[in-house]
């Protein structure tokens, strides 16, 4: 009778682990069951709780928005020591920030590198004029790699917005403001830990010009109705 009973309560518990997990993963798949860490950029010092490294002389300012780091376009920007995507076979990165004018042809908002390397994500803006961009995004991980990039889908300079990437089931997708402006397949593998650099390029070019305020790591690809927008 004890024997059967033990049976019953294994059978029990092996049923209720697997309908968790079931459960946990219907979950993860709608972004129902999951939370976003925030790093907000406020503090040369630390970001999302992790300590930095300075690079040329960026400042924290008060700006509409709240409290942001503001880098000069020509030697500014931050290295945090984390890489807020590492483990995650599929995530989001957004981020608000302020492009100004005259910012370089290519610069690096947010650039996520795995340590020893060449794997990363990557965030950008590209000018076509001075007071005019577009959104440009990176994965690589091994010899899978895709760039999405829209020159039509151009915003003005000196307004805040939010930006996202995804990627999740092979489908690596680009938003500004909510909207969706470009997607791509790609395989891309989790990466382990690493360092992310703000302002800037990780080797210290790509300079970006303008003021970053938040990041929000979210381990799902989240749908458009969920993201950040003005």
């Amino acid at each position: 009778m004890k024997v059967a009973r033990r049976r019953m309560m294994s059978v029990s518990r092996d049923s209720i682990v697997g309908a968790c997990a079931l459960l946990a993963g219907a979950c993860a798949q709608l972004g129902a069951c999951t939370r976003s860490r925030v790093w907000i950029v406020d503090d040369l010092a630390r970001v999302g709780g992790h300590a930095t490294e300075v690079m040329g002389a960026p400042k924290a300012i008060d700006t509409e928005r709240g409290r942001a780091v503001c880098f000069d376009g020509t030697r500014d920007g931050l290295v945090v020591g984390a890489n807020p995507i590492a483990g995650l076979a599929a995530f989001t990165v957004e981020v608000l920030f302020r492009p100004d004018m005259s910012s370089a042809p290519a610069a690096r908002v947010v650039h996520i590198a795995e340590d020893d390397s060449e794997d990363r994500a990557l965030i950008e803006t590209r000018t076509s004029t001075a007071d005019r961009w577009f959104l440009d995004t990176f994965l690589k991980a091994g010899t899978d790699k895709l760039t999405l990039a829209q020159s039509h889908a151009e915003h003005a300079a000196g307004t805040w917005y939010w930006v996202a990437l995804t990627y999740g089931d092979q489908q690596m997708r680009h938003y500004v403001n909510g909207a969706l402006e470009a997607s791509g397949a790609v395989a891309f593998r989790s990466l382990a830990r690493g360092h992310t650099s703000l302002g800037m390029r990780m080797n210290h070019v790509s300079w970006f010009k303008g003021c970053v305020r938040e990041l929000r790591i979210s381990p799902v690809a989240l749908p458009p109705e969920r993201l950040q927008k003005p």
